[in-house]
């Protein structure tokens, strides 16, 4: 198993890509911790299947955009587990709209939760794994960040922003054996996607090479290869998982 033994602390794993990357990992021996907004029905399901294939889980409440709540997600983690070997922020919301009808809130909404977020855990977890002197970052920015989409001013400014933070911080912290990486998803078939109109779906894997949206299960595939030893060289980089749509 590529992450036997290790422990690996997901954000907004209840459901979606989160979900699938932590599947992804329990099923190659990693004990998951996560977190989401609510412990519901979705984070207790996402509990239980993880359980089922045999490795510790714990699942906590938890706000990512709050300072003072990623360094208790962190301080539980490593309590329960004794230390973190990946961490992969993948949390994020969307609230789209044209920049001339995009109000404040939803502007800081977005950036809070979706890029702030990243600073929070990386703050609270980099002093854990800079102990130690190994560890592995994943962050989940999007092709937004890297090419922009109309109508998402707000969420294309955060996904690019994660960018940036993942370059440098692999800089400051590789001296340290920490890897960090990021990936950039295209369209990918969530729940948040299904809730398009069927016609803009279709004018989306129109202009997609290989002619679909991908699945959260694709991108968990990626992320596992980042958190494990197969990509022990591999940092500072940024892997668009896209089906060839911005190639």
């Amino acid at each position: 198993m590529l992450l036997q033994g290790q422990t690996a602390l997901i954000t907004g794993a209840a459901r979606g890509i989160g979900k699938a990357i932590a599947l992804k990992f329990a099923a190659e021996g990693a004990n998951i911790a996560f977190c989401d907004i609510v412990i519901d029905d979705n984070a207790l399901a996402t509990k239980a299947e993880l359980e089922q294939l045999g490795v510790k889980v714990l699942a906590m409440q938890g706000d990512v955009s709050s300072f003072e709540s990623a360094a208790d997600i962190v301080n539980q983690t490593v309590e329960a587990f004794g230390g973190i070997d990946i961490l992969v922020n993948n949390a994020g919301i969307t609230r789209d709209g044209l920049l001339v009808r995009m109000d404040e809130k939803a502007w800081d909404d977005v950036l809070r939760i979706n890029l702030k977020s990243v600073y929070n855990y990386c703050h609270a977890a980099v002093p854990v794994m800079m102990k130690v002197r190994k560890g592995c970052i994943i962050n989940v920015s999007s092709v937004a960040g890297l090419h922009g989409n109309a109508g998402q001013c707000n969420y294309s400014a955060s996904k690019g922003a994660i960018v940036a933070f993942t370059r440098t911080l692999a800089k400051e912290v590789g001296p340290r054996n920490i890897r960090v990486n990021a990936v950039a998803p295209g369209f990918i078939i969530t729940d948040m996607t299904m809730k398009m109109p069927e016609e803009v779906r279709k004018q989306w894997e129109a202009s997609i090479p290989l002619r679909r949206g991908g699945t959260p299960e694709e991108i968990a595939k990626v992320c596992c290869f980042l958190a494990s030893d197969l990509a022990s060289y591999v940092s500072g980089q940024v892997v668009t998982i896209d089906g060839g749509m911005i190639a």
